[in-house]
């Protein structure tokens, strides 16, 4: 009985995915291993600080130069109170030749200890806090992570004054200016500021939408006929069967996702993306399971697979022959699954090394829980409605929906290799013809490939199709230029050449365009934002970059964003096309440290420095405050720049 209640626990804990997300890259531990009980104020101790890396991860070296390219280990002090009072030593780095920079540079790996000498202000008694700040970066022979800051905490008493104390502390007005040295870094890939939970849930999703498709519904009593089968021959089945069952469909799924991520490494996700070869891949291959889910033809596994599962399953015992009927539904339902888990793996795109495993965690845990459950218990199989044209209606409507976006990587595509063919307005009339023809379907104009039309109309059906018939009509106006709001981040980009009604006649009428003041000239806008006194706002985007669209159509055309904007010079560098892109990515790089797109830098135009740093889909109040930070430090920093 023990045993059934922990293999319930394990069943919970693996078929919801959100265990993952402990496991988000955090290679490098610090830990304060050494401080002194006590000391004197503005007396100088050192402090050790150890670090632990993970895995093949290295850590660079505090020597390195800061040009070299990656983010040398520096470490600085947290408090207003205490200041560093030397120079850092570490342990002997390793020297070699590092792949992503191109050069040699000094790193550790496993194991690094930094010594730090540190005072506290003569003034100070009493109990106090070692805060230390450190920023570091990682990275491993194919790829590397953001810059990150940690802060670094021990107690010690303060008590009595050093005969000769450290007087080397910034005053407290340039120590709170030094926050303009650091930036702030948010989760890449948010999904309707959803993060990885909106991705998730978008899996989710995928996974419970394909339970609806008429190859995978009718599986469900082959599953429960099968485990009573089972019972019925004597063969011992309940809990423990359920959950390796529903385990062996989870692990086909996600090590599909696994797979891609070993292949493509941390960073090469978001590389990935932006590959016009991939996009035109991807494109196609949803334009060929649109097609198939409307019924021209059928994707199907080799029958010699299937069959070979299938009598293996019956042919086994126990777990073996559960495993086996794990990977027969599987297999079998891969004509419908296909399109979903091609849809799931297109989203990885955007992201990190763990989306692929997360996003078939999500859609296989999904998938396979009403297998499960019904596994457990039978009865509940009559309670379930009869497969029929319902599921046919289903198929069809997510056939239209593929089809609508296949649109996007089919335009990414011809944006990089700048065709011309696949613009904003006709993408915008594909899918209004997508929708209308849904919409029509559901209604019952036309049947396809040998259905019959539906004698009389349901209400159901009227309720169903209005919706689609809508969304034709609202995206009308994109037609003429007007913005589509969010949805113009699942459609072709804007170009210049578009044909905009709305456009012209706001130009007639004296309105500024947006999109005429941004730069795309770095240098151009620099020199330009120090002779204006204004601080220089970088948004590094890219043309395949759904949530680069998201922002701009939904976050930037704000009164409130608007209104911050004009007090910046505003410069947009795409990196994944064009003929700035590759130099575009480099410096974005060594400026913020990522790849990741959309990412928006705040500089100080006379030094370069970034004065706050925002990577992803962000809401309209958070990306209101990274704004007014960055005014803010760029404020102090030229005042004090003209009291100096």
């Amino acid at each position: 009985m023990k045993i059934m209640w922990f293999l319930k626990g394990v069943a919970l804990f693996v078929l919801t995915p959100i265990f993952v997300f402990g496991q988000l890259l955090d290679p490098v531990h610090y830990t304060l291993v050494e401080s002194p009980d006590s000391a004197k104020a503005g007396e100088i101790f050192t402090v050790v600080v150890e670090a632990e890396i993970e895995g093949e991860w290295h850590l660079y070296s505090i020597l390195n130069p800061p040009d070299a390219g990656p983010f040398p280990t520096t470490f600085s002090s947290g408090s207003p109170d205490m200041a560093i009072a030397g120079e850092v030593t570490e342990n002997e780095a390793v020297i070699a030749y590092d792949p992503n920079f191109d050069t040699e540079l000094g790193w550790h790996s496993n194991r690094a200890e930094f010594r730090i000498p540190v005072a506290f202000r003569p003034e100070l008694q009493g109990n106090h806090t070692i805060r230390l700040e450190v920023l570091y970066q990682v990275c491993d022979d194919r790829s590397c992570l953001p810059p990150k800051t940690k802060e670094i905490e021990g107690q010690i008493i303060i008590a009595g004054i050093a005969d000769q104390p450290f007087d080397n502390f910034p005053d407290i007005a340039a120590d709170t200016l030094s926050e303009t040295e650091r930036f702030e870094l948010t989760s890449d890939s948010r999904v309707a500021s959803g993060g990885v939970w909106g991705f998730l849930w978008l899996a989710i999703t995928a996974g419970l939408a394909a339970l609806l498709t008429p190859c995978v519904f009718p599986l469900i009593p082959l599953v429960v006929s099968y485990f009573s089968n089972q019972s019925a021959g004597g063969k011992k089945t309940g809990w423990g069967q359920a959950v390796i069952f529903g385990l062996s469909i989870v692990l086909i799924f996600t090590a599909i996702g696994a797979l891609l991520a070993l292949i493509l490494g941390v960073a090469g996700v978001s590389q990935f993306a932006s590959n016009p070869w991939v996009n035109l891949f991807i494109g196609v291959l949803f334009v060929v399971f649109g097609i198939s889910l409307l019924g021209a033809f059928e994707l199907r596994l080799p029958y010699q697979l299937t069959n070979w599962l299938n009598k293996k399953s019956h042919e086994g015992g126990g777990i073996i022959g559960t495993l086996f009927m794990g990977f027969t539904i599987s297999a079998v339902s891969f004509s419908c699954t296909a399109p979903f888990v091609g849809a799931i793996l297109a989203a990885t795109t955007g992201g990190e090394w763990f989306y692929p495993i997360v996003g078939m965690l999500g859609f296989s845990a999904a998938f396979a829980s009403p297998f499960v459950l019904f596994a457990m218990f039978p009865g509940y199989l009559e309670s379930l409605p009869k497969s029929g044209a319902w599921m046919n209606l289903v198929k069809v409507i997510l056939g239209f929906i593929i089809l609508a976006a296949a649109v996007k990587f089919l335009s990414n595509a011809d944006i990089i290799w700048q065709w011309g063919i696949l613009t904003r307005p006709l993408g915008i009339a594909i899918w209004i013809m997508l929708f209308f023809l849904a919409g029509l379907y559901v209604i019952g104009s036309y049947a396809l490939h040998g259905e019959k039309k539906p004698e009389h109309i349901s209400t159901g059906r009227l309720f169903l199709a209005m919706p689609f018939f809508l969304f034709s009509f609202y995206l009308l106006p994109g037609l003429m230029g007007a913005s589509l709001g969010i949805w113009d981040a699942w459609l072709p980009a804007r170009q210049a050449t578009d044909v905009s009604i709305v456009t012209a006649l706001g130009r007639a009428g004296g309105a500024t365009v947006a999109e005429d003041l941004w730069s795309d000239n770095y240098e151009r806008s620099a020199e330009r934002a120090i002779a204006e006194g204004r601080p220089l706002f970088i948004d590094f985007t890219g043309y395949t970059c759904t949530n680069c669209r998201a922002m701009e159509s939904v976050v930037f055309p704000q009164p409130n964003i608007a209104e911050r904007f004009e007090r910046m010079e505003k410069v947009k560098l795409y990196t994944d096309g064009g003929q700035r892109a590759n130099e575009n990515q480099r410096f974005q790089f060594e400026l913020t440290g990522t790849l990741a797109l959309p990412t928006y830098a705040i500089v100080d135009p006379h030094t370069g420095t970034v004065l706050d740093q925002l990577i992803g889909f962000t809401r309209a109040a958070d990306f209101e405050k990274f704004l007014d930070r960055g005014l803010e430090r760029f404020q102090r920093v030229q005042l004090q720049r003209d009291s100096g």
